[in-house]
C-alpha cells in the first residue's frame, strides 16, 4: 500500500513543538512537557544546539525573527535558548513521567548518540539541515525511523535528501510538508505539496504547521497527513522568536479533538449507509401507493397509482402498472408485491 493509500481512519501522531519556547529554562520546559501531555500530544520535541557551533559570529537573525524579537544578532538570539545534555536527560525522565514521548532535533551531530539514548522513537531532521548531507548520511546508523522537514526546499532539493539519508542506511523516512515562517500565511502553505511528495516520493508524510491556529492541520490530516507537528507554547505574550505561530494549551487541546473528529469523518472510504441511516431511508424515500381506493381485481392503469413516501411499496422501478390487484386496497396504502398478480 503506497503512503497515499494509507487507512485515513488511523489517528496521526500528534508532535507538540515545544521547539526553543522554555527561552532557555528549564523549569519552563518541563512544565510544558506536562501541559503538552495534558492537552493530548503523543510526543514533545525540543531543540538541541550550541549557538556557537551552529552560527557564525556575522550571521544576522531572519525576518520573522527580527519581527518577534527585535534581535539581529542569530547568534546572541539562539545563545539565550540553549538548553544541554543533562536538561535534557531531566526532560527526558519528566517526558516519561508525564506518559508523553520524548524527541529531539539535533543540530549538534556529537549529541544525536546521547539524545538517541534517552529514549526518542524518531531521529528528526529540520528543515534548515536538509541540505546536511554529511550528518543526513551518519543518521543510518541509529536503526531509527527519521522524520525529514522539508520547509524552504525544492522537490529535487527533498529527493537530493532522501538520497543521502537512503545512502547511509535510513530505511523509514517521514516527510513533513511545511512553510518556514512564523507564522506563515495561509497562501503560503500550499498543502497539495504534500500530497504531490507522498505520491512522487512514496513516502509516508506529515505537516509541521506554522500558521496561527489549527485549520490547516485539519485539512493536512483530511489529505492524509501521518504526522501533525505543531508549535506549542505555555503563552504567545512570552518573548521569543516561535510563539507567535504556536498554540496554548487549551488551544493545542482543541485542535487534537478536531482532529479526531476530522479522522472519524473520514471513516474507510467504503459507501454504505451509515448506522441509522436505513430507517431514514425508509421514511423518506419512495415506493408505489394507490391514488384512491381501488377495488380487488383492478387492472393497474398509470392513473392509479402514485410514487410516495414512505418506502413500504413496490420501489420506484417495479412499476404496478398493468398487473391486476389481488386485494382491495384503500387510497394512499402501499401497494406490495403480494397485493398483484
Amino acid at each position: 500500500m503506497s503512503p497515499n493509500e494509507t487507512d485515513r481512519s488511523v489517528f496521526p501522531t500528534i508532535i507538540a513543538e515545544a521547539g526553543v519556547n522554555h527561552n532557555g529554562d528549564l523549569a519552563r520546559a518541563s512544565e510544558m512537557v506536562h501541559a503538552a501531555a495534558e492537552s493530548g500530544a503523543d510526543l514533545v520535541k525540543f531543540q538541541a544546539f550550541s549557538a556557537a557551533g551552529l552560527v557564525a559570529g556575522d550571521a544576522a537573525t531572519a525576518a520573522y525573527q527580527r519581527a518577534n524579537t527585535g534581535a539581529r544578532d542569530q547568534r546572541a538570539l539562539l545563545r539565550g535558548l540553549e538548553l544541554g545534555l543533562d536538561d535534557f536527560t531531566t526532560l527526558a525522565e519528566t517526558c516519561r513521567a508525564a506518559g508523553v514521548g520524548f524527541l529531539c532535533t539535533s543540530f549538534d551531530s556529537a549529541m544525536v548518540r546521547a539524545l538517541v539514548a534517552l529514549g526518542m522513537p524518531w531521529l528528526k531532521v529540520a528543515s534548515g539541515e536538509l541540505t546536511n548531507s554529511p550528518a543526513l548520511r551518519a543518521l543510518g546508523a541509529f536503526d531509527l525511523p527519521v522524520l525529514l522537514s522539508t520547509g524552504m526546499a525544492t522537490e529535487a532539493e527533498v529527493a537530493t535528501a532522501i538520497g543521502h539519508l537512503r545512502a547511509g542506511g535510513v530505511t523509514a523516512i517521514t516527510l513533513l510538508h511545511c512553510t518556514s515562517l512564523y507564522p506563515a500565511p495561509y497562501d503560503t502553505v500550499n498543502l497539495r505539496a504534500m500530497v504531490a511528495m507522498a505520491d512522487r516520493f512514496d513516502c509516508p508524510v506529515g505537516y509541521s504547521d506554522h500558521t496561527g491556529d489549527d485549520q490547516v492541520t485539519i485539512a493536512a490530516v483530511a489529505l492524509g497527513a501521518r504526522v501533525i507537528e505543531k508549535h506549542f507554547t505555555l503563552s504567545r505574550a512570552l518573548p521569543g522568536p516561535d510563539h507567535a505561530a504556536s498554540l496554548e494549551p487549551q488551544e493545542f487541546a482543541v485542535m487534537v479533538e478536531r482532529l479526531r473528529a476530522v479522522v472519524a469523518a473520514l471513516g474507510d472510504g467504503v459507501k454504505r449507509p451509515a448506522p441509522g441511516e436505513a430507517a431514514v431511508a425508509a421514511l423518506v424515500r419512495r415506493s408505489w401507493h394507490a391514488a384512491r381506493a381501488l377495488p380487488t381485481g383492478t387492472t393497474l392503469m398509470a392513473a392509479d397509482v402514485v410514487l410516495k413516501r414512505p418506502a413500504g411499496g413496490l420501489v420506484p422501478d417495479q412499476s404496478p402498472v398493468g398487473r391486476r390487484l389481488l386485494a382491495e386496497v384503500a387510497a394512499d396504502e402501499s401497494i406490495t408485491a403480494d397485493m398483484i398478480a
